[in-house]
């Protein structure tokens, strides 16, 4: 029987909007596949704290939906894909594949993320697209602008090379040509087991709904079976 695949959502999004809505949800479904839908802290359908603290542990939604038994195969993307990154390292043996979209070097930064909180709990962007980016975000129905803030403000924390070293299985890395978060050299170099998919033409925000993420993610389990 074909394993359910997990997916994490990317920031200020859900499962509903990420996953279902660009028909990743059916087109898995047409492969045999039970989708297993998280919403992280902050998002979706999921508590909405403002509390930057209760942050800490992004990936508890993900480790709460999996299975009791066996083995999954996962897709996350942006800060979905981060978040499965570390719940893969500290749980491996539950992982059979991994895909993760617009992740790369921003990993194994600590970047002054000031800006990028204010604009979220504002809504001004000063007319800089990135900003504007995570400010549109903040602004989608059901969103709560000082939870994404502190979601955004805490982030669940970076992640290590020496962390992903533990992740053994293969990971599908799928990285947008114009990506702000490019490039995935080192991400690569820190898996036992990765290759790189570059989208041409594309950006972070085009990254879920675009066709060539969702044929090469699809060609890729379904080498797994």
């Amino acid at each position: 029987m074909a394993l359910p695949v997990v997916l994490v959502h990317g920031f200020g999004t859900s499962f509903e909007l990420t996953w279902v809505a660009n028909g990743w949800v059916d087109l898995l479904g047409d492969d045999g596949r039970e989708a297993i839908g998280v919403d992280l802290l902050g998002h979706g359908t999921g508590p909405k704290p403002h509390d930057v603290a209760a942050y800490d542990d992004l990936g508890a939604p993900v480790v709460e939906a999996l299975p009791p038994d066996g083995q999954v195969d996962a897709i996350g993307f942006s800060l979905g894909a981060k978040t499965l990154l570390k719940v893969a390292a500290a749980h491996p043996d539950r992982f059979r594949s991994l895909i993760v979209a617009g992740v790369g070097a921003n990993l194994f930064r600590s970047d002054d993320m000031s800006a990028v909180v204010q604009a979220v709990r504002s809504g001004e962007d000063g007319d800089i697209p990135a900003l504007g980016y995570f400010s549109g975000l903040a602004q989608l129905p059901g969103n709560d602008r000082e939870a994404l803030a502190a979601c955004m403000t805490n982030g669940g924390g970076r992640v290590s090379s020496e962390e992903l070293a533990a992740i053994s299985c293969p990971v599908l890395v799928v990285l947008g040509e114009h990506d702000f978060v490019q490039p995935a050299d080192r991400l690569i170099d820190s898996l036992a087991n990765a290759r790189l998919v570059t989208l041409p033409r594309t950006d972070h925000a085009r990254t879920p709904k675009s066709f060539e993420f969702i044929d090469a993610a699809l060609d890729f389990l379904r080498v797994r079976g």
